[in-house]
């Protein structure tokens, strides 16, 4: 059973950082790509950013300059650094990933962005 676990939410101030975490467990043969996507209230689920397994990355316009997206293959498990967020970036936070030819999500975290 193949699962994305995120972890790494929670409230910050608009100025601050906040890292989410996510691990691809299971039996997995191979990664296309992992990535972050996000939903606030009242909003569609949008792409964040997403990273290639050539290590190619692709952001949002909103989150170019202030997030950063990287992996660890050994341990299955994609980040984001998020810095300078705004109170426009409260939001449940997804991992998806292409694993083994599937698409699949993780349960998502929150984060808030408040003061």
């Amino acid at each position: 059973q193949v699962q994305l676990v995120e972890s790494g939410g929670g409230l910050v101030q608009p100025g601050g950082s906040l890292s989410l975490s996510c691990v691809a467990s299971g039996s997995i043969f191979s990664i296309n790509y992992m990535g972050w996507y996000r939903q606030a209230p009242g909003k569609e689920r949008e792409l964040v950013a997403t990273i290639f397994s050539g290590g190619s990355t692709n952001y949002a316009d909103s989150a170019k300059g202030r997030f950063t997206i990287s992996r660890d293959n050994a341990k299955n498990m994609v980040y984001l650094q998020m810095n300078s967020l705004k109170p426009e970036d409260t939001a449940v936070y997804y991992c998806r990933g292409n694993l083994n030819g599937r698409l699949y999500w993780g349960q998502g975290t929150q984060v808030t962005v408040s003061s």
